[in-house]
């Protein structure tokens, strides 16, 4: 089954999040060999404008995980965490309605 992780980063993450990015998507890239990512992504604070310049707000993963207990075992694995990046994650579970698959 699918979830999505809404992760909200902590007041000027930048930083933060260009030194660990590397381990970050180190960490996702076993998931997507996997075939097990729906999609991925950064939130920027400001809409059409550089996340390099305005920085990010979070981050949305959806992937597939035998249980929640699992997927919440993973994202709490994450480099970000570590680093300080994410204040909170919100995990939920996500059914895939479009595009059809």
């Amino acid at each position: 089954m699918y979830f999505a992780f809404y992760c909200e980063d902590v007041p000027d993450s930048l930083e933060a999040r260009l030194a660990t990015r590397d381990a970050h998507l180190a960490n996702l890239m076993e998931l997507v060999d996997a075939g097990r990512v729906l999609l991925a992504g950064p939130m920027p604070k400001v809409a059409g404008q550089s996340p390099a310049e305005v920085g990010f707000d979070g981050s949305l993963i959806v992937a597939d995980f035998d249980s929640q207990a699992d997927a919440e075992a993973w994202i709490k694995k994450d480099p970000y965490i570590a680093a300080g990046v994410f204040k909170n994650i919100i995990t939920r579970p996500f059914v895939q309605v479009f595009p059809q698959g």
